[in-house]
């Protein structure tokens, strides 16, 4: 009896400082913060001592529940209320807290058959798929719409009703049966807002779980990236053909490869036919020109002389010399074709 005076006295004031707590404006204050905590806690040590007491039981039926302590239902309710208030740094853990009072006070009034055809089937929806529980189609605005419409309607007739056994409270202390339908319009108005509150956590829990699991985003380019990019460097590109400002860079005279085989500057690959070709109508000026066969090789007096020793390709100058040995000859014999100079023969 005396932890049942005790348990009577400490819901009271649990419920009066909740409801001191909702008319408070300072709510981002550390007193607030502190006033919650403190709410919560004595919430709490409510249902350790309903758990004591043993004062329900899915084995008994409704009428086995004294009206008194039919209050004792709503306690889960407002434990979730308070939890939703709480500060923490966790959002999404705060919220599944929430979630698991509101399935317990759920849970309890399903026991007892208090819940409603309509909600019994929200609940029964709730249960086999929590996440996708909803009230309506998320993406349906009218179904929506209307759904927000019937349920501010049925929440008015309850809290109209609550607002009678309010005015008659001096009759509600001497008549059991009228303090039991009070208690029952409020599990009835509370079972109501829960389904409201259920839609609207899963959504902002489905938000906030989309943003843990979304990919990062593209990383900006790099400043070695940019530069690959600027002097036509390989890259992620796979560019073959260097920048223009490399082609003016290194000018006509340079290598035409490098050590790792790409290009330095640009030069047309020939086979014998069309190189003989090409040496009939030449253009006014000269571009490097290798074979297939002679890749790798410079071509000395007109003619490859064997098998050349290799050139460093990293050695500029031998390069350039070796490119300009070829080009000196190449004009020697346009300026002077095969039997030019042969007057023994002549007519």
């Amino acid at each position: 009896m005396e932890q049942s005076q005790t348990l009577r006295s400490l819901f009271t004031s649990a419920i009066e400082k909740k409801s001191s707590l909702e008319s408070r404006g300072d709510t981002n204050s550390d007193a607030y913060r502190n006033d919650v905590n403190q709410t919560i806690e004595k919430f709490q040590e409510c249902q350790r001592q309903i758990g004591i007491l043993s004062l329900f039981s899915s084995n008994e039926s409704l009428d086995d529940v004294s009206s008194g302590d039919l209050k004792y239902m709503t306690l889960e309710y407002f434990l979730a209320e308070l939890i939703q208030r709480s500060p923490s740094s966790d959002r999404e853990a705060l919220l599944r807290r929430a979630l698991e009072q509101y399935e317990k006070f759920l849970t309890r009034v399903d026991e007892y058959g208090l819940l409603p055809k309509g909600d019994k089937s929200l609940f029964d929806g709730y249960v086999a798929n929590p996440s996708a529980f909803t009230l309506a189609p998320v993406n349906d605005a009218a179904a929506r719409r209307d759904t927000k419409v019937r349920r501010f309607r049925e929440e008015k007739e309850l809290k109209q009703k609550l607002e009678y056994f309010a005015r008659n409270e001096a009759q509600l202390q001497s008549d059991d049966e009228e303090t039991r339908m009070l208690y029952l319009a409020e599990i009835q108005l509370y079972v109501h807002q829960t389904f409201q509150a259920l839609d609207m956590l899963l959504q902002e829990l489905n938000m906030l779980s989309a943003m843990r699991n979304a990919p990062p985003p593209d990383h900006p380019p790099t400043e070695d990236d940019r530069q690959r990019r600027t002097l036509g460097g390989l890259g992620d590109s796979d560019r073959l053909d260097p920048s223009l400002s490399q082609l003016l860079g290194s000018g006509r005279n340079g290598p035409l490869l490098n050590s790792k085989g790409r290009p330095m500057q640009p030069f047309t690959l020939l086979d014998r036919r069309t190189q003989l070709q090409q040496g009939v109508f030449r253009s006014g000026h000269n571009l490097p020109t290798m074979t297939i066969d002679e890749r790798g090789n410079i071509l000395q007096g007109g003619e490859q002389s064997g098998i050349q020793p290799e050139v460093d390709e990293d050695d500029f100058d031998k390069a350039d010399e070796e490119t300009m040995k070829a080009r000196a000859w190449d004009e020697y014999v346009e300026a002077n074709p095969k039997g030019a100079g042969n007057t023994l023969n002549r007519g």
